[in-house]
């Protein structure tokens, strides 16, 4: 709307003709109108609101981010909505002459899981300064940074284990040679007491130089896992063919083991060896989180394009600092733990096209969810109000 051209209409209202006075504010009308439908089609939300956090205005986008109705909460305060938002002390910033542009980021649980970058400045409007919020939904863009940091990370750590692999298998190479050697060389030892001695020591340094050959082996492995074989499969296959071998020690330390799924669970195309992996890891480590006699829950749900897992225990919980890199490797809350564990899992789920997210209180538990895309999934026609929703 153009303030000078509004100004004067004003000033002169007075001497202006009722059907000029008729045009002019037809005119206003068009131009509030196609304002509108500007601020309404737009991805950014905008908000306006004034002392109290009263909301003064919000355009569709604004609503959708932060989960109300315009028309219903119009003129009542968004305290609840913004809640730790920090736009509070903004406004009563904004009596000092504060001018400059604010940019800050907030995470939302509510109406769903987002991040959510938002521009504050105050504005005049009607001779009083309020504060616009422009809101920007960097969800996408955080959880790219996330898996780009992620792949750098476990870029390192293959170059520095392929550089031990390396260091390692070069002497355990070396260490076989020589006892085979000895052990050949034993066989000309006359007193037979003694070579059979010296035989029984030689052969146990083989197993032990064997068994860290195939420890070194199997680490470089889960770090580097195979390609997924993908075929079509059940989710709950697989789960119950993880917990019958950990139920021993489930029952060995009165672990309570709470199963629930629905009884027709879509099929997701999966390689069953690894996705073992991905449940062992998470069972066990629930196994380890909980006393004896805790209780472990793992549930399966569905929806119209996923199949989730969730693993939950009434342990310890992870700290609030360390949730945000509990996937980074190294990163571990078992004392004798390596911290590659839950680095392995989520690769071996992004390479089923799936993704892995934790969530946790401090003394109250931990639930990690794996989702797997369905083989095939659902396509099902909006409601009237879903679609006015989407808009």
């Amino acid at each position: 709307m153009r303030q000078g051209f509004f100004d004067k209409f004003v000033e002169r209202l007075d001497r202006l003709d009722a059907p000029v006075v008729e045009a002019h504010i037809a005119e206003l009308a068009r131009e509030r109108g196609f304002l509108e439908t500007l601020f309404q089609s737009i991805d950014e939300g905008l908000l306006v609101v004034g002392e109290g956090l009263r909301l003064l205005y919000a355009n569709h986008a604004a609503e959708r981010m932060v989960g109300f109705a315009a028309e219903e909460w119009r003129g009542r305060s968004l305290a609840r909505h913004l809640r730790d938002w920090g736009v509070e002390g903004l406004l009563r910033r904004q009596a000092g002459g504060w001018e400059r542009v604010e940019t800050r980021e907030v995470e939302l649980a509510y109406p769903e899981r987002r991040v959510v970058r938002f521009y504050a400045r105050p504005v005049e409007l009607n001779g009083r300064t309020e504060l616009l919020l422009i809101l920007r939904d960097v969800t996408r863009e955080r959880a790219a940074e996330e898996s780009a940091l992620a792949d750098e990370r476990l870029a390192a750590v293959k170059t520095l284990a392929a550089g031990v692999a390396h260091e390692i298998g070069n002497p355990l190479n070396a260490l076989t040679i020589h006892l085979q050697l000895l052990t050949r060389e034993l066989r000309g030892v006359g007193d037979a007491s003694l070579r059979a001695s010296l035989g029984a020591l030689a052969a146990v340094a083989e197993r032990e130089v064997a068994r860290l050959d195939g420890i070194l082996r199997r680490f470089l492995a889960a770090i580097r896992p195979a390609k997924p074989n993908l075929v079509r499969g059940n989710v709950c296959d697989v789960l119950d063919a993880t917990l019958g071998l950990l139920e021993a020690d489930l029952a060995q330390r009165e672990i309570a083991l709470e199963r629930s799924a629905p009884r027709a669970v879509p099929d997701v195309f999966l390689d069953a060896q690894q996705l073992e992996q991905v449940f062992f890891n998470l069972i066990r480590n629930a196994m380890d989180a909980v006393p004896n006699g805790g209780r472990i829950g793992v549930t399966v749900t569905a929806d119209d394009a996923w199949v989730n897992v969730s693993v939950l225990d009434n342990g310890a919980g992870i700290p609030a600092a360390m949730l945000g890199r509990i996937f980074d490797p190294y990163v571990t809350t078992k004392e004798k733990g390596n911290g590659l564990g839950l680095m392995i899992v989520r690769r071996i789920v992004q390479a089923h096209g799936g993704t892995i997210t934790c969530a946790s209180h401090e003394g109250e538990g931990t639930c990690f969810t794996v989702s797997l895309p369905r083989a095939e999934r659902r396509v099902r026609a909006l409601g009237a109000s879903e679609r006015e929703a989407a808009r």
